[in-house]
């Protein structure tokens, strides 16, 4: 089960050493200004391999457990699928669901775990390879590895990172623990934290905060939700920036240093390196700067 970019490679790798009776993802959506169907980049990989899917909106839609029950699966696989399971799908195979997990629990359960390990300025990350309960990424961890997190990263640049880990990660424990040689051993609620599902309006920056936090945010946030600044009636979407220490604007003044835009905040700059206007395509900071009068 599973839906994004961030699952291919651990289904890739089942492919190629255990026999995938099937695939779950979620149904075809539009995307892009023409909003054409778009499907999810699992059900491509399904396709290829010839192996059959469902693209049910919701796991309890009629038909759903009864095709689960039909593959007689011995144990299902998630990874960012993006649906609660209901505990007749965790119990139906013998060795429950196994869940593919963005953090080092019981870090940043939840939703967006890459995101707020960048958002929070976390040192390090990794992937938890995970027996599945009923709560939100609470169940008892087989295995987990960690990687560090540079300060350039961005969600996108460490999923990538991570989706490879976590295939590898997977495969390694798999088979110790359908063998019965790998026990599930319970997550300490010591040190638990939840990353909530983000939307749109979660990237807006607030320059009250310091250029540190921001610069996360940006980072963080990248590709999806993404964030923005308001000028205006404008919003102009901020894809890149860093931090300029000796500056002397205050929360949300604009100004420019060495040709980029910088904006303010509560102790040091934020220069905006690469932007998108409304309408318009992403540029760097100094092409914007050339052709917006009211900076």
């Amino acid at each position: 089960m599973g839906s994004p970019e961030f699952a291919i490679p651990s289904l890739i790798r089942l492919i190629e050493r255990f026999n995938v009776v099937g695939v779950v993802t979620q149904p075809d959506k539009p995307a892009g200004r023409g909003k054409v169907s778009k499907a999810p980049p699992i059900k491509d990989i399904a396709l290829k391999h010839q192996i059959e899917f469902i693209q049910p909106k919701r796991l309890s839609e009629p038909g759903v457990f009864g095709k689960l029950q039909s593959w007689s699966p011995d144990v299902i696989i998630v990874v960012a699928f993006g649906q609660i399971l209901r505990q007749e799908v965790l119990d139906l195979p013998g060795f429950g669901c196994v869940n593919v997990h963005g953090s080092l629990l019981p870090r940043w359960r939840g939703a967006a775990p890459i995101q707020s390990a960048i958002l929070h300025g976390d040192e390090e990350t990794g992937i938890t390879i995970m027996k599945m309960d009923a709560g939100v990424d609470t169940g008892p961890i087989l295995k987990q590895k960690s990687i560090p997190i540079s300060d350039d990263d961005t969600s996108e640049s460490l999923g990538k990172s991570l989706s490879q880990l976590g295939a590898e990660l997977l495969i390694e424990t798999l088979g110790d623990y359908l063998n019965g040689n790998l026990k599930p051993i319970s997550q300490p609620e010591e040190g638990a934290t939840y990353a909530p599902r983000l939307d749109k309006e979660d990237g807006f920056l607030d320059f009250s905060k310091c250029a540190l936090e921001l610069n996360r945010q940006v980072n963080a946030y990248f590709p999806w939700p993404g964030t923005f600044m308001q000028i205006g009636n404008e919003r102009i979407k901020i894809m890149a920036t860093r931090i300029a220490d000796d500056v002397e604007l205050g929360p949300g003044e604009r100004g420019q240093v060495s040709g980029f835009p910088i904006v303010g905040t509560s102790r040091g700059g934020l220069v905006l390196e690469l932007v998108q206007p409304a309408g318009k395509k992403v540029m760097s900071g100094k092409i914007f700067l050339n052709g917006f009068r009211n900076w």
